[in-house]
């Protein structure tokens, strides 16, 4: 799998920059936090950083604040085998049996390393009396130990654990981020796509960097080399065509296009998404707040808006349609109808 044989090993190996910068400042501090709070969505690269993070604090070689990845102690980190590195899915033990066993591990010295790294994925998981338990530990923790606690949903975390942690915000995968990860795995397989390919990618990856390496790997092994290709693959036809037809305000048209759009087997979620990005170009230009490259199409500011919720309507019903085409289908009968409403009157 690309996105586990290319995770990143190093600090300057990070995919997301602004998370890369922050824990390399943090590294060259003197006195290290002892919790964080990693936050962020999926595949943006949270339990990477933590073993990261853990393989620099307890390397035996490392150079300023890089991991070596070569002494025992990087390697034993890297295989998952480093006593001093305990890591917990709350998803799956999120009781306070099992947090009360994590934090007995805390009284140990480290044995191997300088620190006793504990990780706690999905930790919002953590029921209340797990995280009442956990609490007096991140109050007074002994010296050796650190605490990386990682989560997709801060919400449900207690405002007294995160005010103990120092929050670093994961985010979503910034598109040249992910681009530069995906030329970077590129470079390493000999594939030779184009920067428009890997965009593409990206703009399909769901702002994940595990998500687009994953695509990647599929096209690959595809045998997939054109752009128009990777269209095909992904289930999408250019959202200009669409927007073109659509601006032309013939319903007729629009709707045959997307009987063949339909035909063809193409993805209604990606098509939509796409034309609503561009669409919020288009909006966003109108008002004269974006000069973008793209070419203004024929629609006023408050036909885009129109559109834009319409198309956002039938975004959300896709799931619950017994016919994958039909939401997109009644948004653009309604955008037409309300427009030729106004043309009458």
């Amino acid at each position: 799998m690309f996105y586990l044989k290319y995770r990143p090993k190093t600090i300057s190996e990070l995919d997301n920059s602004r998370v890369r910068d922050q824990i390399k400042k943090i590294l060259e501090s003197k006195d290290l936090p002892h919790a964080f709070l990693f936050v962020g969505q999926k595949g943006t690269g949270k339990t990477s950083t933590a073993r990261i993070f853990a393989k620099a604090i307890n390397c035996l070689s490392k150079k300023g604040v890089e991991p070596c990845n070569h002494c025992k102690n990087c390697l034993a980190i890297a295989s998952s085998t480093f006593t001093d590195v305990v890591e917990m899915d709350a998803a799956s033990n999120r009781g306070i049996e099992e947090v009360k066993k994590l934090i007995q591990e805390t009284s140990f010295l480290p044995m191997a390393g300088n620190y006793r790294v504990f990780i706690i994925d999905e930790a919002h998981m953590i029921t209340s009396d797990g995280f009442n338990a956990l609490l007096k530990t991140l109050e007074e923790p002994p010296e050796t130990a650190i605490f990386i606690l990682a989560t997709t949903n801060q919400e449900k975390l207690p405002k007294t654990i995160i005010s103990r942690c120092l929050k670093i915000n994961f985010g979503k995968g910034n598109k040249q981020d992910i681009i530069a990860m995906l030329k970077r795995i590129g470079l390493q397989e000999k594939l030779g796509y184009e920067t428009a390919f890997y965009s593409l990618i990206a703009n399909h990856s769901d702002y994940s960097f595990r998500d687009a390496a994953k695509i990647l790997e599929e096209v690959s092994m595809q045998k997939i080399k054109t752009v128009a290709e990777l269209e095909a693959f992904l289930g999408i036809r250019g959202k200009n065509n669409l927007l073109q037809i659509i601006e032309k305000k013939d319903a007729k048209q629009t709707l045959l296009w997307v009987e063949e759009f339909s035909g063809n087997g193409g993805n209604f979620k990606n098509l939509i998404e796409d034309v609503l990005d561009e669409l919020r170009v288009q909006l966003l230009m109108k008002k004269g707040v974006s000069k973008d490259d793209e070419k203004a199409i024929n629609l006023t500011a408050g036909e885009i808006g129109r559109l834009i919720k319409l198309l956002m309507e039938a975004y959300q019903l896709l799931r619950s349609s017994p016919i994958e085409s039909l939401p997109l289908e009644i948004a653009l009968i309604e955008f037409y109808n309300d427009t030729n409403s106004k043309v009458r009157n």
